[in-house]
Parts: C-alpha cells; sequence; structure tokens
C-alpha cells in the first residue's frame, strides 16, 4: 500500500478540477485523479458551448434574468450574479491559455450562438466540440506544470475524516484529510493526504438507463460527500436533454441544443411541428418544457421518437456548423441529418443539485471543496440554463482555488491516518450480481423516477432501490475491491439520494414533475437538504 502526500488532491479531470489545479499550482504540490485517462470527463462530451456576455446588445441584467427564469424561483440570486458577472473574465482565461473560439467567418468577432432559454446569442463555442477542445488545451497545460501530478486509472472510494484517523482529534471535527484511492494498476487502495481536496467528479446521470453521459459519471463524489456527511441539496432536480440521437448504444449521443438555436425544428413522425402546443418559444423554450414536450407527443401519439428537422436549412453551413454530429450520424445511422430528420428522444443529462457548497466552494467539511455537477452553488435553481455549466465550473474552480491562497492550512502532522483495511474480505465471482444491480438501478429509475413522476411511483422505487442498496452494501463489505463494486455501490447511493428528495416536493418546477401535483406551490421554494 502506497502513501502520497500533497497540498492540494482534485478528484476529477473535467473542466472544474483542471481549472482549479492550475489556478492553485503554483502554490502547492497538486495530485488530480481520473478514473481513467485525464481527458475522460463529461466536459469532454459537452458539444454547445459556454454562455457568457460579450456583445453590446446583451448585458450582465438580460443573463441574470434568463437564468432566473430558467430556474424556477430556486436559483440563489448571490451565485448568479457571480456567474454572469465573472463569466466574461473566465472565458479570457481560456482564450490566453489557448483555446480557439469559433469566430464569424472573415472577422476577428466570435461567433456567438444562442440556445433554449436565452435572450440573447451569448454562446462561445468551438463549432460543436467545445468540451473537447476545452480539456484539450488545459490538459496540456496542467501536463506542463511541475507542481501537478496526474494519476489516471485511480478510483476515489471514501474521503478520509477524523473517523478514520488514530489520534484523538476531538478539537479537528468534522475535517477532510485526503481520500482512500483505489489503484486500476496495483490492484489495492491507496492513501492520498493533503490539506485541500476538490471533489470535481462530475454528475450521475448514468443512474438512468437512457443517459447522454459517458459510462463513468457514476456519481462517486456525491456518495462520497453524502457517507461523510456532508449537506446534499435539490438532487430531485435531473434535467433531461431534449434531444439524444435515437439507437442503440451505450451512452445516447447528445444532438446540441445549438441545432435547434441554428433552425432546427422538433416534429413528430407525421412531420407536424408540435412545440407551439407546449410553449410560445417553441423550440427555444427551456430544456424541462421542450423534455416534457417530446416525452408526452411520444406517450400521446405511441411512438418510439420524434425528429429534429434540419432539413430546409442550407447543407453547407449545416455541415460547417456541425462537423462532429454530421459526421456521427452519418457513420453510426447512416443517416445525413442535411437530407434526413434526426430521430430524438430525451435523455438523462444533468444534476442541477448537488454538494451544498458556498460562493467560494466550501461545502459543509472543513478543507473539503467541491466544484462544477457535483456541486449545488444554487446556480441553477430547479433546472440549469443550457451551457451555463461549464461556465460554472470555470468561475467557481477559480473562485475555490483564490479562497485557498487566502487560507493559512491548519497542521495536522500528529494525525495518523491508518492504512485501507480489508480484513475478512474475499473475491467472490459473482460479478452477474453486481451487473444485475446496476441494470435494475437504471431501468427502475427510467420508469419511475423519469421526466413525470408520481408519489406512488416514486414510494414503489424507494422500497425497491432500498432493497438494492442493502444487498450492495452487504456486499460491499464482504468482497474486496474492484471498478464495477465501487460505482454500483456509488450509484445506489445517489439513486437512493434523488428518490429521497423528489419524495419531499410535493410539486412541479423545474426539472421534477409530478403528475399527481402539476403545479408549482410556493410552500417548497426552498432546498431540499439531504
Amino acid at each position: 500500500m502506497k502513501r502520497y502526500q500533497s497540498d492540494f488532491l482534485v478528484i476529477g479531470s473535467g473542466i472544474a478540477g483542471l481549472n482549479f489545479a492550475l489556478n492553485i499550482a503554483d502554490f502547492g504540490s497538486v495530485s488530480i485523479i481520473t478514473k481513467h485517462k485525464g481527458e475522460d470527463c463529461n466536459t469532454y462530451y459537452a458539444q454547445g458551448g459556454i454562455a457568457a456576455v460579450n456583445h453590446s446588445d446583451d448585458s450582465f441584467e438580460k443573463h441574470l434574468s434568463d437564468t432566473l427564469e430558467a430556474g424556477a424561483g430556486l436559483c440563489h440570486n448571490d451565485s448568479v450574479d457571480v456567474l454572469v458577472k465573472e463569466g466574461p473574465a473566465r472565458i479570457k482565461d481560456l482564450i490566453k491559455w489557448g483555446v480557439e473560439f469559433t469566430k464569424n467567418p472573415g472577422e476577428s468577432s466570435y461567433e456567438l450562438a444562442i440556445e433554449g432559454g436565452h435572450s440573447n446569442h451569448r454562446i462561445f463555442h468551438v463549432k460543436d466540440y467545445t468540451g473537447a477542445a476545452i480539456i484539450d488545451v488545459l490538459l496540456k497545460r496542467v501536463r506542463e506544470h511541475p507542481n501537478i501530478k496526474i494519476f489516471e486509472g485511480h478510483y476515489a472510494i471514501d474521503i478520509i475524516t477524523e473517523h478514520h484517523v488514530l489520534e484523538n482529534l476531538q478539537p479537528a471535527f468534522n475535517i477532510c484529510f485526503g481520500a482512500y484511492i483505489y489503484s486500476e494498476q496495483d490492484k489495492e487502495v491507496h492513501v492520498f493526504e493533503s490539506k485541500y481536496t476538490m471533489l470535481a467528479t462530475g454528475g450521475g446521470s448514468r443512474v438512468y438507463l437512457n443517459s447522454t453521459n459517458p459510462k463513468f459519471a457514476t456519481g462517486d463524489g456525491l456518495a462520497m460527500a453524502y457517507r461523510a456527511g456532508v449537506r446534499i441539496a435539490n438532487m430531485e432536480f435531473v434535467q433531461f436533454h431534449p434531444t439524444a440521437l435515437y439507437h442503440q448504444a451505450e451512452r445516447l449521443f447528445l444532438i446540441s441544443e445549438a441545432l435547434r438555436g441554428f433552425g432546427g425544428k422538433l416534429i413528430n413522425q407525421s412531420g407536424e411541428r408540435f412545440m407551439s402546443k407546449y410553449d410560445s418559444r417553441e423550440e427555444l423554450a427551456p430544456r424541462d418544457i421542450v423534455s416534457r414536450a417530446i416525452d408526452s407527443e411520444m406517450k400521446k401519439r405511441r411512438e418510439d421518437c420524434v425528429f429534429l428537422d434540419m432539413t430546409h436549412l442550407n447543407k453547407e453551413d449545416v455541415k460547417q456548423h456541425f462537423p462532429q454530429i454530421y459526421e456521427y450520424c452519418l457513420v453510426n445511422k447512416k443517416l445525413d441529418i442535411t437530407t434526413s430528420p434526426i430521430p430524438v428522444v430525451p435523455a438523462a443529462h444533468y444534476l442541477c443539485g448537488g454538494i451544498m457548497s458556498s460562493l467560494n466552494g466550501q461545502t459543509s467539511m472543513q478543507n473539503l471543496f467541491a466544484c462544477g455537477e457535483v456541486a449545488h452553488t444554487g446556480v441553477h435553481g430547479a433546472n440549469r440554463l443550457a451551457s451555463n455549466s461549464l461556465l460554472e465550473g470555470l468561475v467557481f474552480s477559480y473562485r475555490a482555488a483564490m479562497k485557498i491562497r487566502s487560507k493559512r492550512p491548519r497542521n495536522f502532522s500528529k494525525v495518523v491516518i491508518p492504512d485501507w483495511d480489508e480484513s475478512g474480505t474475499a473475491n467472490q465471482d459473482d460479478w452477474y450480481l453486481i451487473k444485475h444491480n446496476f441494470r435494475q438501478i437504471q431501468h427502475l429509475m427510467w420508469d419511475y423516477v423519469g421526466i413525470v413522476r408520481s408519489q406512488q411511483t416514486l414510494e414503489r422505487a424507494y422500497r425497491r432501490m432500498r432493497m438494492i442498496f442493502d444487498e450492495t452494501e452487504n456486499y460491499y463489505r464482504r468482497n474486496k475491491l474492484n471498478l464495477e463494486l465501487i460505482e454500483l455501490r456509488n450509484l445506489s447511493i445517489v439513486a437512493l439520494i434523488i428518490i429521497s428528495s423528489a419524495l419531499r416536493r410535493h410539486e412541479s418546477r423545474g426539472c421534477h414533475y409530478m403528475s399527481d401535483f402539476p403545479d408549482r406551490d410556493d410552500k417548497y421554494l426552498k432546498n431540499t437538504i439531504i
């Protein structure tokens, strides 16, 4: 068993984790933990872009208003104010570091897109592969920094707190000392000690059967925080992206919101547009409205999908603006999106809730910070405005780094952190149990805790999920660790948190729609805290 010490431990290699590392590395050593390769993160798959005010026709007030409206009354005004006002400076950081956002042809100005819920063109993008372009630049800079070391193929298991240490630490209650990390190569658990720990593990939408997230998005940071007693909020608000490519795949390929902003129209299988029946903004309504509209059309007409029609637009413009989507559909579906409509369905996409954090990323546990999708800053409220997610990761990870740089760490040199204890465990070849429970969770969440819910379906989901959770925990205690078991354990906790949170909210608001409580009730105009 190995031991590593660093000033800062970052768990996750998406935009929030990498940006934090780059802004803190000149002040101490940084260890970055990532489950697979550095680029394996939700950010890498982000197509649309980053929203920020950059035009005389736009304003902070408009961006703030759009965000608050999408959030359905649950956004924290101070958080949104920080997001929109500090966002442009963080965009400039990316440009300075080498991210080449798409510009207008023959001009020096940036080609700003518009997406659902936005009143202005304010989306910076790199064609339709913005996330990949950003991660490529940030990873290059991280790998060049002498104070940063990336540990690929490492899985975080648990936060190390005062409950683990071997000295009497009554004066040091509710402290994070680092994390226990499983090495895929060594097949054993190592101790990573740090003065400060940043959870930037992304979301957990793989808890659903149909998701746009990669398979490693299993809510690890959320589960670790929950086990450590850290406060978590608003997990009932799961955003379903309206348009994922309808096909059989491990991860449903995202059809970016930008296509609707570019002029794409939603039609049913009879070729009829339907969004005007649900919202005056039609295809540019916020995501929760468009997702429910598509779900309603599919159920009423008993159809498996709807279509996003781009065929009325200039073919070359579509191919130039959306090269990745065009190529993916052509190769994987034998579908030319310039001549045939794209079959689309909603899919679980983003967790609007998360680990409660301050405007500087501080959680309810000392020395533990959280940023990005894993965090609840209050920015997104009951429904995230499109392209605010990457901006949130940038703005609040930068603020966390600035806050820590001004702090004076306490001395815990006498703290003794024990090795990972796996006594009493065995290697049982029960992979089928893990696989079965994994699929059970995903089907249960999709069928009972999806776009439209009810008290009855949630209660049924809770009873069944509690059995799966208990079974998984018992199996975990008796068996040696492996990657699949770590993820299953975390996924079962995330599912329970989502269901428990949803059961507390007897109203419909944003992403949370209850068929038996279809209206908003301002009695619930507050956070749901676990």
